[in-house]
């Protein structure tokens, strides 16, 4: 039986968002203002990027799109604790999966979105291509708050493979 893009997305989609999870859940909430050097952001606001990526745009480029004629909001400060940001990333990723999930295959593949494409360029990228960046995007920050775990001495779990406080044996 073969897969369609939109399923393979899907599919991607929910064991990065399972890992991602398993990650936040190990980091010690009284770590959560930790910043690796002066210019890093806290380990919260981290995983507030991850929440935003599916609120403010994985749910506009599904739905509405983006005006980018209109002044930008400023943006939801981060909760105080990465427990609490990982509840808010619970919840919105469970609406953009409902959302998902009724979006049309042809749709995905066939219509676009306006974003940036390079500095102060708009240009119209393919929903399905959009998507996939920011699930890599995603990935990105996972990683970067992975190392956070490290450093305030909570164990990493198992990401891709084992590590070296989760072992396969």
């Amino acid at each position: 039986m073969a897969t369609g893009p939109k399923q393979l997305f899907t599919d991607a989609f929910e064991r990065e968002h399972a890992t991602t999870m398993r990650v936040l859940r190990a980091f010690p909430d009284d770590q959560s203002d930790f910043k690796a050097n002066e210019r890093a952001r806290a380990a919260r606001e981290i995983v507030w990027t991850l929440v935003l990526g599916q609120e403010r745009l994985m749910l506009k480029a599904l739905t509405t799109g983006f005006d980018w004629s209109t002044p930008r909001t400023p943006l939801p400060q981060a909760p105080a604790t990465v427990s609490a940001a990982a509840a808010a990333l619970e919840r919105v990723h469970a609406q953009v999966m409902e959302v998902l999930r009724g979006v049309d295959e042809a749709a995905l593949s066939n219509e676009t979105v306006r974003f940036f494409v390079a500095p102060k360029t708009l240009g119209d990228v393919p929903k399905l291509e959009f998507l996939w960046f920011l699930l890599f995007d995603h990935v990105h920050h996972r990683g970067q708050f992975s190392v956070y775990l490290r450093m305030v001495g909570a164990k990493v779990p198992a990401i891709y493979g084992p590590s070296g406080d989760e072992p396969w044996t």
